[in-house]
């Protein structure tokens, strides 16, 4: 598996990271390539629970992490997460490297997104978590009040950041409306960023120059996702989309590593479906079904602890989603949650005007329209925690992981059942 990614096929939360942490020990290097703080992995390393934003899961392994210049980070943000995991006996130190081409979020970022989201107030929540990450990528896409990584370390920084917040404080105040709006202080965020910049310095690199000759040379590398495809800024549920390419297409973009080098996509799934914020979501149920379902597998946010709304497994958005981001295997992931459940749905088509489909509608407000078709599969109700292998999952849940692979025509390769290592079972090779 010379260059493998690892992406989540719905929208987010699938636990990925339990799957970068089994894989890092086979891997020379992990790299995060999009997304902000916005994003988080629970990993279980040990006897110990770790929740990440920024830093890679593979940082517990002996592996160099790279975040990449797709990425928008919050120095703050980063370094409080540094010193968490030192506090733990994690060392970060030469095994993570920051690109100096990664955007920078700035204190101007962070009310942007408070006072946006006021004004949208009398519509549907797209669901930012006011981390500013979408504000960060429009000055990106904008060019004019963008500040990269790099950029912290010019002689030019303090005179390109009294210019921006210039500017930017007649944009907060127009945003502001009513309200007094807040003043940037130029001079103290010169100050705080510069010393954020001094403590980061040693992690700051060309990381495309150091990924091309990392993949040219032969090296290991594992890509690995934040958020979920169906949040993908292109190809998912716009606008209930986050603010980056979060399917298996971003890989490239959001690290420099051309597509012809990546040899296997891993795609992962929950046994069931959840999403956060707003947005259609055909197979939600809000109801007792969609309450135990996240009761059982805990479905609040890793970074907000926002409740996660829960449903049947869509099979549709998870075809779509398979194929959008060349998916070669998939991997089932809390399987166990569904364990005390007599009956099972899986969405295998929609009903959009009357109309029976098995695509992935481009439009939002086709995708309210939708109708799930659903086949029932009768639930295993036993639990299967302590199963470790496959043949001995009862014969329900073989025949519900069945038609899961049949549906998204590619094969399973792991099957989790609790957020520890030992609790995962790798599925039979066919073929």
């Amino acid at each position: 598996m010379p260059v493998t990614c690892v992406v989540g096929l719905q929208w987010g939360d699938e636990a990925k990271g339990k799957i970068v942490d089994l894989l890092t020990e086979q891997f020379d290097i992990v790299v995060r390539y999009q997304g902000g703080a916005n994003a988080g992995h629970t990993v279980v390393h040990g006897d110990e629970t770790y929740k990440l934003s920024l830093i890679p899961s593979g940082i517990f392994g002996d592996v160099q992490c790279v975040v990449g210049g797709g990425v928008v980070l919050n120095p703050a943000g980063i370094l409080d997460e540094i010193d968490g995991l030192a506090k733990r006996g994690i060392a970060v130190g030469k095994n993570l490297m920051l690109s100096d081409r990664l955007h920078v979020i700035f204190p101007w970022h962070f009310e942007e997104d408070r006072l946006i989201d006021q004004m949208c107030t009398g519509g549907e929540a797209i669901g930012t978590t006011m981390r500013g990450i979408g504000p960060c990528y429009r000055d990106k896409v904008g060019r004019s009040f963008a500040v990269r990584m790099g950029d912290l370390y010019r002689d030019n920084f303090a005179d390109r950041i009294r210019q921006i917040v210039e500017a930017k404080n007649q944009t907060l105040a127009c945003y502001s409306g009513s309200e007094k709006p807040l003043q940037l202080d130029a001079d103290e965020i010169i100050k705080n960023y510069s010393g954020y910049a001094e403590r980061l310095r040693p992690h700051v690199a060309d990381t495309t120059a150091y990924l091309l000759d990392a993949v040219e040379a032969g090296k290991n590398l594992l890509f690995e996702g934040a958020q979920g495809a169906l949040l993908d800024i292109d190809h998912g549920t716009f606008p209930f989309v986050t603010s980056s390419n979060s399917s298996g297409v971003g890989v490239s973009p959001g690290s420099g590593v051309p597509g012809c080098h990546i040899t296997k996509v891993i795609g992962i799934l929950k046994a069931y479906t959840t999403r956060v914020g707003g947005g259609p979501f055909p197979t939600e149920q809000d109801n007792d079904i969609g309450q135990h379902i996240r009761d059982r597998g805990d479905e609040y946010g890793t970074v907000t602890r926002r409740p996660r709304r829960c449903g049947w497994f869509d099979a549709v958005a998870s075809r779509y989603t398979a194929r959008l981001s060349g998916v070669d295997v998939v991997n089932i992931m809390l399987m166990d949650v569904l364990a005390e459940m007599p009956e099972l749905k899986i969405c295998t088509a929609y009903e959009i005007d009357g109309q029976r489909t098995t695509d992935f509608p481009a439009h939002v407000d086709d995708l309210r329209k939708v109708v799930p078709v659903y086949e029932t599969m009768p639930g295993w109700q036993e639990e299967i925690t302590e199963v470790r292998n496959y043949d001995d999952l009862p014969e329900k849940a073989r025949n519900y992981l069945a038609r899961l692979s049949e549906l998204l025509g590619r094969p399973i390769e792991i099957v989790s059942v609790g957020p520890e290592r030992t609790q995962t079972i790798f599925a039979p090779t066919k073929g």
